[in-house]
């Protein structure tokens, strides 16, 4: 497959490449920004397809609770050492973690530099390399330090995956079920007739366009997150929470967010917004590529206090975006805090007794 989809705001417009990585120019200085474990499988290639004056490497560790600080000012000086100026452009080869840092990093480096996104997970291809939103963890919580800074181009090779980890894969496999149940009905029951997989290229890259095609829409539509593309966090306000609690490093993004997605659901079906049979049968698809769709945990209040750190939050009033049947969501920032805690408990196998 070979496909172009293209970004188009307000505020700016750029292709995102569905196919093999094409020839990459640049009249000015590229710095390649990936962890060990990307670099030593597709680093080379990445090389082989640029064409610029001077191309430097900056490797950083691999793994969520890299994604910090620490990293940022690791490759702001590689950048420094390397003299960058305001045209050189900047790649972030990897998964999520590298894209949102180096999306990050440019967009501060000298007020700003281009940067492009080579995606080699699924969970970037299909979501976090697409629309601009960058960052950095830190002790109170996932992505709390970052921006919007846009790529100049996203170049999404499939044929990247055959090494992806089944773990990995399944965490992009979240993503994808989140855009379905969000948006696309048809889409979700595609997804239950017929499972994805890396030996099925051709239903695995359709899948791939087909979620980023959702995401481009709702980018399109609402590129700072004041509105609709806050839809996207569904299962990440509980998902973020995890992560938190369990210092990055006992789940993959994605692994949390399928738990999330099911701790949503959970308060849906308290509220009315989704049947038992819509529920189970969301956690059915998530189960069937060994995702996690449970949590354990004790301190129900605990956990309800890390929802306030959450950026969709305001006023003191937390935001729960939560699925209004499969095909669409409805935010709800009002929902009394004895109803959530209730879930929680339930959620989490909590006996206040």
């Amino acid at each position: 497959m070979n496909k172009t989809i293209q970004i188009q705001t307000k505020s700016t417009q750029y292709p995102i490449y569905i196919g093999t990585l094409p020839q990459i120019e640049s009249p000015h200085k590229v710095l390649i920004v990936s962890n060990p474990k990307v670099a030593g499988f597709y680093l080379r290639q990445v090389l082989e397809r640029i064409i610029a004056p001077e191309v430097y490497v900056c490797i950083v560790p691999d793994g969520e609770q890299y994604k910090n600080m620490q990293s940022v000012e690791y490759i702001l000086e590689c950048a420094f050492s390397h003299r960058l100026d305001r045209k050189s452009l900047m790649i972030a080869l990897g998964g999520g973690v590298i894209g949102d840092m180096v999306g990050f990093v440019s967009g501060i480096y000298q007020r700003g530099i281009d940067f492009i996104q080579i995606p080699t997970t699924l969970l970037a291809q299909v979501d976090a390399s697409v629309g601009g939103k960058t960052g950095v963890n830190n002790a109170f919580g996932k992505n709390l330090i970052g921006l919007f800074h846009q790529p100049k181009a996203v170049y999404i090779d499939p044929a990247m995956l055959t090494t992806l980890p089944n773990r990995e894969f399944g965490a992009g496999v979240a993503e994808i079920v989140k855009m379905a149940v969000c948006f696309d009905k048809t889409f979700f029951d595609s997804l239950l007739a017929r499972k994805l997989s890396l030996q099925d290229m051709e239903s695995l890259s359709e899948a791939i366009a087909k979620s980023v095609e959702i995401k481009a829409r709702v980018v399109n539509a609402d590129e700072k997150e004041q509105g609709i593309r806050a839809a996207l966090n569904y299962g990440h306000t509980f998902g973020h929470v995890i992560e938190n609690l369990t210092q990055y490093e006992q789940f993959l993004h994605g692994e949390a967010v399928s738990i999330g997605m099911c701790m949503a659901n959970t308060l849906a079906c308290e509220l009315g917004l989704l049947s038992q049979e819509q529920c189970q049968s969301i956690k059915q698809l998530l189960s069937s590529y060994n995702l996690p769709t449970h949590f354990a945990f004790e301190n129900a209040q605990g956990f309800y206090e890390k929802f306030y750190l959450d950026k969709k939050s305001t006023d003191s009033r937390i935001m729960f975006i939560l699925p209004q049947g499969i095909g669409d969501v409805k935010f709800c920032n009002d929902v009394p805090k004895d109803v959530v805690l209730r879930v929680l408990k339930k959620c989490g196998d909590y006996d206040e007794n």
